[in-house]
């Protein structure tokens, strides 16, 4: 019924905008997800600490929990601002 009848086709770039700022509320959740993990780590390295307990391992995870948020930060400044 519809043989030889094409649709108009959508132009490559078609569907960008929208993909980049599905992209950048993504990494907004991941942002929001580290830091809360960061905020969970400090407590319990804080209280390691304070009880004497070795919170060395807690620590070392903080630290990447803050650097992998760092990063995360970086790459969300290339994204385009949400509207």
């Amino acid at each position: 019924m519809t043989e030889g009848v094409s649709r108009p086709r959508k132009p490559k770039g078609a569907g960008n905008e929208r993909r980049l700022a599905r992209s950048g509320e993504d990494f907004d959740i991941i942002i929001g997800f580290l830091g809360f993990w960061a905020v969970v780590l400090l407590v319990v390295t804080v209280w390691m600490e304070v009880t004497g307990q070795p919170a060395l391992w807690w620590a070392l995870g903080l630290l990447a929990t803050l650097l992998a948020i760092y990063g995360m930060l970086r790459l969300r400044k290339r994204l385009p601002e949400r509207r």
